[in-house]
């Protein structure tokens, strides 16, 4: 079996999207069968969020971290404990290709590392997805990690200690403790997940946060947006 977990903070938004997508993904035919359990962890939402997944006939756990790191392992364990053998992860706010799963496990890896593509860049100077595209490795054999793309073995998570319980690069973390178990990573930019580049970001230290931190280097005046620490990387 295969397990997708998706934390979410008052993304009553994006959600909709992220979980047609994933449900699209675990019916490939590539899966040849396989079941796949997708679980949304609504950490702290105030929103609507929780009404939005209720119909979709997903698992859903409501929990009061405003801790991603924590949000993705507790949506890990209740996973594990339901007996999958590949753990997917990715965000509310992105929306995966239908292909993303299977691709995850044709590499036969301990551990899938993605790419991302911004959705827009309505919301963001020229300069800065200039800026971004420059600094962007879409290649293989990158070494980009976010948890918006990420797929891992059972049996690596577990050695690795998973998910470490910190409010930004959670998933930078993780794949430092793969390497220093000796896990199999494989790094690919054919399966890319695309992502939102919006301004009010929800966590800091993450990707909105990253391309906010490209324009001010640029000189660029940039939104200082209303933050709670908890969701997207």
């Amino acid at each position: 079996m295969i397990g997708v977990v998706i934390p979410a903070h008052d993304e009553e938004r994006h959600i909709s999207a992220c979980l047609s997508s994933v449900l699209f993904a675990a019916q490939h035919p590539g899966l040849a069968g396989q079941s796949v359990s997708i679980v949304v962890v609504l950490d702290d939402c105030s929103d609507q969020t929780d009404e939005v997944v209720s119909g979709f006939g997903v698992s859903r756990i409501e929990v009061a971290f405003q801790n991603v790191g924590k949000a993705r392992a507790f949506g890990a364990d209740y996973l594990l404990a339901a007996g999958v053998k590949w753990l997917a992860f990715t965000d509310a706010d992105s929306v995966v290709p239908d292909d993303w799963l299977v691709r995850q496990l044709e590499f036969k890896a301990d551990a899938v590392c993605g790419t991302v593509e911004v959705d827009s860049w309505a919301h963001h100077d020229d300069v800065v997805r200039s800026k971004y595209m420059e600094l962007y490795q879409f290649v293989e054999n990158h070494r980009h990690i976010h948890g918006a793309n990420l797929g891992i073995s059972a049996d690596a998570y577990r050695s690795a200690g998973g998910f470490q319980h910190l409010t930004a690069h959670e998933d930078v973390h993780l794949v430092a403790d793969l390497k220093r178990v000796g896990a199999h990573i494989v790094w690919t930019a054919t399966n890319p997940v695309i992502t939102s580049a919006r301004k009010d970001f929800k966590c800091r230290g993450g990707f909105g946060e990253y391309l906010s931190s490209l324009g001010h280097s640029l000189g660029l005046p940039t939104l200082d947006p209303q933050v709670s620490a908890g969701v997207s990387l």
